[in-house]
């Protein structure tokens, strides 16, 4: 086959491919304004692999030996560049309204195990900063405990969140004293980055999940899900199916974030809006 080389940009029927290919594979929406993204983040892929053009790559796609790139090509357009403490409000909600009162009710009710899931996590920015707020909350309340499960549909994100390794630009907003207390700084080769220290790093779960998947890797329920900048790729049909998994892991009364570019208007589901993006289980 013949096709433009990546340099010309990606054409209308690579794209088109590329875009059903996507939804097959991950029920992420594709709409003809990302062509632009799609055509400048898959340049990097076709370089990365040793091909020409979008069109070879789309053949490589369907061919055997690529059947491993359809998780590099997930990765490459739905990664966003983040940072800790993102979307600051949700973390001062977790920290002024939910745990003070799981501390106050649950907590003292038997309930001494506080879960939580990130479940976007990419390379691990959002649940180190949610592990570092529970850490400082909860390490004054000896009977209580924590768990973070983060999990994520890119292997390589994964392998990123699981290291704890971060440039210094991403840890901008952690406070100094969280920075040491928290954080070894690098030196030599890894000069610039910090690395979360085991307090928090060892407490963090890692697993490989599609949120669209039948079963997720738990046997418990939690009383919080950050799902954040994830509703955006997908279609109403799609988000309403996600919204209503994600309600089934929530404990009664447990709270559901999503970002704050992000909304549940418009989509059935059976959660109460506490404050915009976030939403609680009624029962």
């Amino acid at each position: 086959m013949v096709g433009a080389t990546q340099h010309d940009g990606i054409s209308d029927k690579d794209y088109e491919f590329i875009r059903k290919f996507v939804y097959e594979q991950s029920r992420i929406n594709l709409g003809p304004d990302k062509k632009e993204l799609v055509s400048a983040r898959l340049a990097k892929r076709l370089r990365a692999i040793g091909l020409n053009s979008y069109t070879e790559y789309c053949d490589y796609l369907q061919s055997a030996s690529g059947k491993d790139e359809v998780t590099n090509l997930v990765d490459s357009i739905s990664t966003n560049h983040t940072y800790f403490f993102r979307e600051i409000k949700h973390f001062e909600f977790l920290n002024d309204v939910i745990l003070p009162h799981w501390l106050q009710n649950s907590f003292r009710k038997g309930d001494t195990n506080f879960n939580i899931w990130s479940a976007a996590s990419s390379s691990g920015e959002e649940p180190y900063s949610l592990g570092i707020l529970l850490q400082e909350v909860l390490q004054h309340h000896p009977s209580a405990s924590w768990t973070l499960d983060g999990t994520d549909i890119s292997t390589r994100m994964l392998d990123l969140a699981r290291r704890g390794i971060f440039e210094q630009d991403r840890l901008r907003d952690v406070k100094p004293e969280w920075m040491r207390r928290y954080f070894q700084k690098g030196v030599g080769q890894w000069e610039g980055h910090f690395r979360a220290k085991e307090v928090i790093r060892n407490r963090l779960t890692f697993h490989h999940v599609n949120l669209l998947q039948e079963r997720y890797p738990f046997s418990k329920h939690f009383h919080v899900i950050f799902c954040r900048n994830v509703m955006i790729y997908f279609d109403r049909a799609t988000q309403e199916q996600l919204v209503a998994k994600l309600t089934e892991q929530l404990h009664p009364k447990g709270y559901l974030i999503v970002g704050h570019s992000e909304s549940l208007m418009g989509i059935k589901h059976s959660l109460d809006s506490v404050r915009p993006s976030i939403y609680r289980r009624r029962d």
